[in-house]
């Protein structure tokens, strides 16, 4: 499973330092290189929107199988791309399997997780992305720099993903076990207590972590008697309909820090402040590497400090570093001290978005759904999450041009004040709680104690 992170990762980062190979290569406009990134996160958002159905119906496991081979089809198609249509269409294939992946494994890895290493489990997905992107953000650097004359170098960067995604296959084949609440709630009690005896401790504690699972499946099922179908149920219920309005919330948190403009265009950024092209390329590793820091730091914290907590903090936080990013671009002229200054607060800021607000926003999506409607409410939200980050994607460039980069950041600190508001008002806390004693928090609808952790 953490491949599946790595190959999401390295999906997504490998356009920042290669996009200005293929804009050379391929004679496009600045415009068509936004549409190029478009077109891989509108076809995430369709992916996710599709990814937990399909878990819900044949299974988490045999989704992310069948994935990998999305993944692999893409990579290669997006790496031997002739012109903008081609690459357009590998591209939203491509995307496709990675809305699929940011759906479906966080579910997998959450159900296979007991509650005290929930948190953990999730946040490490989440390590393997940033990790993917670090190793995009290097191998970018040393093509590009090692070959920088070559404007078909960014083939090979492309192609470099294949390696993961063949690794993908074979280790969700192999090794990775199918969740026991899916088989449970497909009536295969006996096959779903034989995988709680594999990864928990002891037969015990899988008997009353399947005797849990089994009650919920039962009042579901009581639920379905009663209503049409799951989206009546999703849209009828008051309380499921607003936890999903929460896990839409969520996601867009995630996206209005404009995280993504960092993560995709990078490079062009550092170029803007009067960076050569092979120093872009390279100083942008410092983007990827505190990234991995940072991810890898919350999985230590989500253990010690409340989701809500540290989610909170990290958004007042944001706010005042791309306020800084703004007014620096706006009154500071281009030069190395510029660009070194726009470096840091980069880095500050990915560090408190890559610490907190992207691992927990994750974790919160994979956490606070009901069983029966997991797969679609998480479909729902991280398509809405894509959607967003297509919208970023597309207009960060057109926006940068046209207004420049300093009202672009300041814009995204307005925004950031709005997410905060959300969060002080609706964000829930997960940990300490098992995935049942939160659902049945939501069904009362006592917020109180949804704002509050568990009892360890």
């Amino acid at each position: 499973m953490p491949l599946s992170g790595l190959l999401f990762g390295y999906s997504t980062g490998v356009t920042n330092g290669a996009s200005s190979f293929i804009q050379l290569d391929l004679q496009l406009k600045s415009v068509e290189v936004g549409y190029i990134t478009g077109s891989l996160l509108v076809g995430a958002a369709f992916g996710a929107l599709i990814g937990g159905h399909l878990a819900d119906k044949f299974g988490r496991r045999l989704v992310t199988l069948a994935n990998s081979f999305v993944f692999i089809l893409g990579t290669l198609a997006s790496s031997l791309s002739p012109n903008l249509m081609f690459m357009l269409f590998a591209k939203l294939l491509l995307g496709l399997a990675v809305g699929c992946a940011s759906a479906v494994v966080p579910i997998l890895l959450a159900e296979l997780a007991p509650s005290e290493k929930r948190g953990q489990m999730v946040t490490r997905n989440e390590l393997m992305i940033v990790a993917g992107q670090f190793v995009a953000f290097l191998s970018n650097a040393i093509l590009g720099t090692i070959w920088a004359d070559d404007p078909q170098i960014w083939r090979w960067m492309l192609v470099l993903g294949v390696i993961p995604a063949l690794g993908l296959m074979f280790g969700t084949w192999l090794v990775v076990p199918e969740s026991p609440r899916w088989l449970i709630s497909i009536s295969k009690t006996k096959q779903a207590l034989e995988v709680l005896k594999q990864i928990r401790e002891g037969e015990i504690q899988a008997i009353n972590e399947l005797e849990e699972v089994e009650k919920l499946v039962e009042y579901d099922k009581k639920i379905n008697e009663e209503k049409m179908d799951i989206l009546t149920m999703l849209l009828s219920e008051r309380w499921i309909y607003r936890c999903l309005l929460v896990g839409i919330g969520i996601a867009l948190c995630n996206q209005v820090t404009g995280v993504n403009s960092i993560m995709f265009y990078g490079t062009e950024i550092l170029r803007e402040t009067g960076f050569s092209n092979q120093i872009a390329l390279i100083t942008n590793i410092a983007n990827g590497l505190i990234s991995v820091l940072a991810t890898s730091t919350s999985i230590w914290l989500l253990g010690k400090i409340s989701r809500r907590k540290m989610f909170i903090i990290a958004q007042f936080c944001i706010i005042i570093v791309h306020l800084l990013i703004g007014l620096s671009e706006l009154f500071l002229n281009n030069g190395t001290a510029k660009g070194i200054l726009v470096l840091c607060l980069s880095v500050i800021f990915l560090a408190f978005q890559q610490g907190s607000i992207s691992p927990i926003t994750w974790l919160l999506l994979s956490e606070i759904f009901p069983l029966k409607i997991r797969g679609l409410a998480i479909s729902i939200s991280t398509f809405i999450l894509w959607i967003s980050n297509a919208l970023v994607g597309i207009f960060f460039p057109i926006s940068s041009s046209n207004f420049g980069i300093g009202p672009t950041f300041l814009a995204f600190s307005a925004l950031n004040i709005f997410a905060l508001i959300f969060s002080l008002l609706w964000l829930p806390e997960t940990k300490d709680k098992s995935l049942e004693e939160l659902e049945q928090q939501f069904i009362n609808q006592n917020w109180k104690l949804i704002r509050r952790p568990g009892k360890q």
